[in-house]
């Protein structure tokens, strides 16, 4: 190589005019000026690759030769409408089709056995195998039996147990508090001659606290208390253990009344009638009350977990119609700051990415309610780059969302440009028909929230609106005018139906539930009357020392003295009642 070319290699390009002729096939580039800095002795190898280089004396223009340019022929000016002129007709085209279809048939919904189709191979499995093609069939109507011939369940397909105990046990590896307490106090039987009628989420999660609450002695009956959350191989795999369980994806209203009354055992034998009750949003408690009053008063107390539930029990106290006492859950200091909190935190993100695949950052969100479930998903959002704004009826709640940084608006004020909006309030119709139909095409609607209330469903479902199934559990619906957005799980909460909740935060639930049991059942007569009541405090911080194992942490311990300055005992309670973490 020359010394021309070396000094070549040793340059930074200071281009300052570049032209390419009308008519010529290449690229003139200025000489390029030298320096001594940022050497790239591959330059040389690279351009030659491409180019043809004058002789090596006189650089003063390197010529890149390009392929001809294939001339494209001119098409008519009908071609050139607006890309907007083009989708909008598009839109409108095939909205005009879908209604018309739409008239003929209704809303156009999967049939149960393509939904079950859908989860099944997501879940990593063939839903025809063993099931003889008669998953088109409500399992009322089919065979239920087991392995060891018990038939007191009703689940989707029994055959897919063996793949639902492999769910259970990856759950039990990530839940070390409910594992240490099963235990601990299995040998004990703590529960020993409890019925507990049971109505929560049928996860593998759950199917953990179930099988520990048998362990430690208690008979239990089962249902689902929302009618997309259950895992169907989970259930199956209950069962399959002799667990009187009712409950499948994709249930219809009346199946899920239904479920309801087999886990109180209505139409049973009478030898069998619960005597606690373990409620998950207040239907099971409410339906025991207004069917079976004369079991629903010799129970010995209810423990509720979600605010929803809560709110309902409140009411029943206020109006003197609470006939037993009941345990709040949801409000306890590990269900609120653990559940609430740090649950939705960690799954709002994977929910949304599972049901839209969308890319959330820059996306601007409002979230209805700052509580804990808000603050959760503030949290997430804000970390990945969304922009966040928070509606709250709260004075306190709004502050704390101002000094976090979102800015606290009226939903009306940005409903016409946000991309996604989340309910996390537990109220009633925070999204009504009317906000809907402002939002601007593409933009997601979800909750949050226990209650499927938070977002008007009944007003979406009009004649002029299209609906169409997309995806398990992801709607599409598209309006008169062409807009079409995105409702994920039908307004019900979208982090259990998508199967995304942490198992370590489950777990600190369900010891708290299945501590709550134990309390009532034990409790001697005057202790509670009939009201409702909060974990004690001895008990929540209880369950916060099952799990700091798992992180390897190591608690400091007061001296005589120090406990004598801060007047408690030496194991706790730490904190007084009033004291808000």
């Amino acid at each position: 190589m020359s010394s021309e070319n070396s000094d070549l290699v040793k340059n930074e390009i200071g281009m300052k005019n570049l032209s390419l002729g009308s008519k010529n096939e290449s690229l003139t580039i200025p000489k390029l000026e030298t320096s001594t800095h940022h050497q790239n002795p591959n330059l040389i190898s690279y351009l030659s690759n491409y180019s043809s280089l004058d002789s090596p004396s006189n650089l003063n223009t390197l010529t890149v030769n390009f392929p001809p340019i294939q001339q494209r022929p001119r098409l008519s000016d009908k071609h050139y409408r607006s890309k907007e002129s083009r989708r909008n007709s598009t839109i409108i085209e095939g909205v005009k089709q879908k209604r018309k279809e739409h008239s003929n048939t209704n809303t156009q919904k999967l049939t149960d056995n393509q939904q079950q189709k859908t989860l099944d191979s997501v879940n990593g499995y063939d839903s025809n195998e063993g099931s003889d093609n008669e998953d088109d069939i409500s399992p009322r109507n089919k065979e239920q039996v087991n392995k060891n011939k018990f038939t007191d369940f009703c689940v989707r397909n029994i055959e897919h147990a063996e793949h639902g105990r492999k769910e259970i046990e990856i759950a039990e590896q990530e839940m070390p508090g409910l594992m240490s307490l099963r235990r601990r106090a299995e040998a004990d039987k703590p529960l020993m001659g409890a019925k507990i009628s049971g109505c929560t989420h049928i996860t593998a999660q759950t199917a953990v606290l179930i099988e520990t609450l048998i362990r430690l002695g208690a008979e239990v009956r089962w249902s689902a208390c929302n009618i997309y959350s259950t895992q169907n191989e989970v259930a199956a795999a209950l069962a399959q253990e002799n667990i009187p369980i009712f409950s499948w994806t994709n249930e219809t209203d009346e199946e899920f009344w239904w479920c309801i009354s087999k886990a109180l055992n209505m139409n049973g034998s009478s030898d069998w009638s619960p005597n606690m009750i373990l409620d998950d949003g207040g239907d099971l408690t409410y339906y025991c009350q207004k069917h079976t009053p004369n079991i629903f008063n010799s129970l010995k107390g209810v423990v509720e977990e979600s605010v929803t539930g809560i709110h309902r029990l409140y009411q029943l106290s206020r109006t003197n119609a609470l006939t037993i006492p009941a345990m709040n859950v949801n409000d306890s200091v590990t269900k609120t700051k653990f559940d609430n909190l740090y649950l939705c935190k960690e799954s709002v993100i994977d929910s949304l990415k599972r049901c839209t695949d969308a890319m959330l950052g820059g996306k601007q969100v409002v979230v209805c309610g700052y509580g804990e479930v808000g603050k959760g998903c503030c949290q997430s959002l804000k970390a990945v780059g969304c922009v966040i704004y928070v509606t709250e009826i709260d004075p306190i709640c709004a502050l704390q969302a101002c000094m976090d940084g979102f800015k606290v608006v009226r939903l009306e004020e940005v409903i016409k440009s946000v991309d996604i909006i989340i309910t996390a309030t537990g109220n009633k119709g925070v999204i009504t028909f009317e906000h809907a139909e402002k939002l601007k095409t593409g933009a997601i609607l979800c909750n949050m929230g226990h209650s499927n209330t938070e977002i008007d469903v009944a007003s979406l479902h009009q004649s002029d609106i299209i609906w169409e199934d997309v995806r398990l559990n992801v709607q599409h619906l598209t309006f008169r005018s062409g807009k079409r957005i995105v409702l994920i799980a039908e307004g019900r909460i979208m982090n259990l139906c998508c199967s995304s909740v942490p198992s370590f935060i489950i777990s600190i639930t369900a010891s708290t539930q299945a501590l709550g049991l134990i309390d009532l059942f034990h409790a001697p007569p005057g202790r509670y009357k009939n009201d409702v009541y909060l974990l004690p405090k001895k008990m929540d911080e209880y369950v916060a020392s099952l799990h700091l194992p798992a992180f390897d942490a190591h608690l400091t311990e007061l001296n005589d003295e120090q406990c004598q300055f801060l007047g408690i005992n030496k194991s706790g309670p730490f904190k007084p009642n009033y004291y808000r973490y």
